[in-house]
Protein backbone atom coordinates (compact mmCIF):
# COMPACT_ATOMS: atom_id res chain seq x y z
CA UNK A 1 0.00 0.00 0.00
CA UNK A 2 1.16 3.29 -0.84
CA UNK A 3 2.35 6.23 1.69
CA UNK A 4 0.31 9.24 1.80
CA UNK A 5 1.65 13.02 3.26
CA UNK A 6 -1.51 15.36 4.09
CA UNK A 7 -0.24 18.59 5.01
CA UNK A 8 -1.78 21.33 7.05
CA UNK A 9 -1.38 25.05 7.68
CA UNK A 10 -2.01 26.26 11.39
CA UNK A 11 -1.50 30.43 11.52
CA UNK A 12 0.88 31.02 13.67
CA UNK A 13 2.47 28.02 14.31
CA UNK A 14 3.30 26.52 10.38
CA UNK A 15 3.18 23.56 8.98
CA UNK A 16 2.36 20.37 10.20
CA UNK A 17 2.28 16.97 8.40
CA UNK A 18 0.57 13.47 8.50
CA UNK A 19 1.61 10.50 7.26
CA UNK A 20 -0.25 7.85 6.41
CA UNK A 21 -0.35 4.24 5.46
CA UNK A 22 -3.96 3.37 4.16
CA UNK A 23 -5.87 4.36 6.95
CA UNK A 24 -3.12 4.47 8.92
CA UNK A 25 -1.15 6.76 10.76
CA UNK A 26 1.79 6.68 10.95
CA UNK A 27 3.88 10.08 12.31
CA UNK A 28 2.30 13.15 12.53
CA UNK A 29 5.03 16.38 12.67
CA UNK A 30 3.25 19.27 14.48
CA UNK A 31 3.61 22.55 12.70
CA UNK A 32 6.42 24.39 12.98
CA UNK A 33 7.46 27.12 10.92
CA UNK A 34 9.53 27.30 7.54
CA UNK A 35 8.24 24.25 6.61
CA UNK A 36 6.69 23.71 2.99
CA UNK A 37 3.67 21.82 2.22
CA UNK A 38 3.39 18.44 0.97
CA UNK A 39 0.96 16.55 -0.18
CA UNK A 40 -2.97 16.68 0.16
CA UNK A 41 -4.19 19.37 2.74
CA UNK A 42 -7.55 17.32 2.97
CA UNK A 43 -8.16 15.33 5.85
CA UNK A 44 -10.82 14.68 8.50
CA UNK A 45 -8.04 14.43 11.22
CA UNK A 46 -7.10 17.92 10.00
CA UNK A 47 -10.67 18.63 10.92
CA UNK A 48 -9.71 18.01 14.30
CA UNK A 49 -6.06 19.45 14.56
CA UNK A 50 -7.45 22.88 13.27
CA UNK A 51 -10.03 22.71 16.13
CA UNK A 52 -7.20 21.52 18.74
CA UNK A 53 -5.08 24.50 17.88
CA UNK A 54 -8.49 27.03 17.74
CA UNK A 55 -8.10 26.02 21.74
CA UNK A 56 -11.03 23.79 21.60
CA UNK A 57 -11.28 20.14 23.32
CA UNK A 58 -10.27 17.53 20.62
CA UNK A 59 -10.56 13.92 21.23
CA UNK A 60 -8.55 11.42 19.41
CA UNK A 61 -11.00 8.22 19.64
CA UNK A 62 -11.34 6.22 16.46
CA UNK A 63 -7.72 7.53 14.85
CA UNK A 64 -5.68 4.36 14.39
CA UNK A 65 -2.33 4.87 14.73
CA UNK A 66 1.14 2.06 14.08
CA UNK A 67 2.51 0.75 17.08
CA UNK A 68 3.40 -2.19 15.51
CA UNK A 69 6.85 -1.51 16.58
CA UNK A 70 6.24 -1.16 20.39
CA UNK A 71 6.41 -3.30 23.22
CA UNK A 72 3.63 -4.01 25.66
CA UNK A 73 5.13 -1.75 28.25
CA UNK A 74 4.87 1.15 25.29
CA UNK A 75 1.80 0.27 24.23
CA UNK A 76 0.81 0.64 27.50
CA UNK A 77 1.89 3.78 28.16
CA UNK A 78 0.39 4.62 24.90
CA UNK A 79 -3.22 3.78 26.01
CA UNK A 80 -2.72 5.70 29.32
CA UNK A 81 -1.64 8.70 27.60
CA UNK A 82 -4.77 8.73 25.00
CA UNK A 83 -7.01 8.63 28.13
CA UNK A 84 -5.28 11.97 29.16
CA UNK A 85 -7.78 14.36 29.38
CA UNK A 86 -7.67 17.85 27.50
CA UNK A 87 -6.29 20.52 29.74
CA UNK A 88 -4.55 18.05 32.68
CA UNK A 89 -1.22 17.04 33.29
CA UNK A 90 0.64 14.00 34.73
CA UNK A 91 4.09 13.72 36.07
CA UNK A 92 6.40 11.02 34.41
CA UNK A 93 6.06 8.85 37.39
CA UNK A 94 2.42 8.99 37.54
CA UNK A 95 1.68 8.30 33.97
CA UNK A 96 4.32 5.22 34.43
CA UNK A 97 1.41 4.06 37.10
CA UNK A 98 -1.16 4.48 34.95
CA UNK A 99 -0.01 2.45 32.51
CA UNK A 100 0.49 -0.35 35.34
CA UNK A 101 4.19 0.44 35.64
CA UNK A 102 4.86 2.64 39.16
CA UNK A 103 8.63 3.45 38.91
CA UNK A 104 9.31 3.11 35.10
CA UNK A 105 9.50 7.11 34.53
CA UNK A 106 12.28 7.19 33.14
CA UNK A 107 10.98 4.91 30.45
CA UNK A 108 8.07 6.83 30.15
CA UNK A 109 10.60 9.47 29.03
CA UNK A 110 12.27 7.39 26.33
CA UNK A 111 8.80 6.62 24.85
CA UNK A 112 7.75 10.78 25.28
CA UNK A 113 10.82 11.79 23.57
CA UNK A 114 10.11 8.99 20.51
CA UNK A 115 6.36 9.50 20.28
CA UNK A 116 5.45 9.91 16.76
CA UNK A 117 1.56 11.12 17.25
CA UNK A 118 2.29 14.01 19.70
CA UNK A 119 -1.48 14.96 19.98
CA UNK A 120 -3.07 11.66 19.68
CA UNK A 121 -0.71 10.81 22.43
CA UNK A 122 -0.52 13.93 24.30
CA UNK A 123 2.97 13.72 25.91
CA UNK A 124 3.17 17.65 26.59
CA UNK A 125 0.98 16.88 29.00
CA UNK A 126 3.39 14.84 30.61
CA UNK A 127 5.66 17.04 32.85
CA UNK A 128 8.60 16.47 35.42
CA UNK A 129 8.05 16.13 39.05
CA UNK A 130 10.68 19.45 39.09
CA UNK A 131 9.31 20.95 36.34
CA UNK A 132 7.99 21.32 32.38
CA UNK A 133 10.05 18.76 31.18
CA UNK A 134 11.54 18.81 27.85
CA UNK A 135 9.67 18.64 24.24
CA UNK A 136 12.16 17.01 22.08
CA UNK A 137 13.18 18.79 19.05
CA UNK A 138 10.61 21.40 19.39
CA UNK A 139 11.92 22.28 23.14
CA UNK A 140 10.09 23.74 26.19
CA UNK A 141 8.54 26.60 24.50
CA UNK A 142 6.66 24.73 21.97
CA UNK A 143 5.58 22.55 24.58
CA UNK A 144 4.23 25.84 26.81
CA UNK A 145 2.54 27.34 24.22
CA UNK A 146 0.63 23.85 23.87
CA UNK A 147 -0.39 23.46 27.49
CA UNK A 148 -1.09 27.18 27.53
CA UNK A 149 -3.50 26.36 24.59
CA UNK A 150 -5.17 23.89 26.68
CA UNK A 151 -5.51 26.28 29.40
CA UNK A 152 -3.32 24.64 31.77
CA UNK A 153 -3.05 26.59 34.88
CA UNK A 154 0.91 26.77 35.40
CA UNK A 155 2.17 29.77 37.82
CA UNK A 156 5.72 29.11 36.89
CA UNK A 157 6.99 26.95 33.95
CA UNK A 158 10.50 27.84 34.81
CA UNK A 159 12.46 24.32 35.09
CA UNK A 160 15.64 26.74 36.25
CA UNK A 161 14.21 28.57 39.47
CA UNK A 162 14.58 27.32 42.58
CA UNK A 163 11.85 25.28 43.46
CA UNK A 164 10.92 24.20 40.13
CA UNK A 165 6.68 25.02 39.54
CA UNK A 166 3.63 25.17 40.97
CA UNK A 167 0.62 24.31 39.61
CA UNK A 168 -3.04 24.72 40.42
CA UNK A 169 -5.33 21.54 39.55
CA UNK A 170 -3.11 20.34 36.87
CA UNK A 171 -2.93 16.39 37.87
CA UNK A 172 -5.49 14.16 36.63
CA UNK A 173 -4.68 11.34 38.41
CA UNK A 174 -6.81 8.17 38.14
CA UNK A 175 -7.04 4.90 39.31
CA UNK A 176 -4.03 5.91 41.65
Amino acid sequence: MAMRVVSYVVPDWGVGQLWYEGRVLLDHELPRAGRSPLGTQSDPLVDRIHAYFRGEPVRYEGVAIDLSWATPFQQAVGEALRELPYGETVTYGELAALAGHPNAQRAVGTFCAGNRFPLILPCHRVVSASGLGSYGSLGAPYKRRLLALERVAIETLDDTQEGGFEAKERRWVSGL
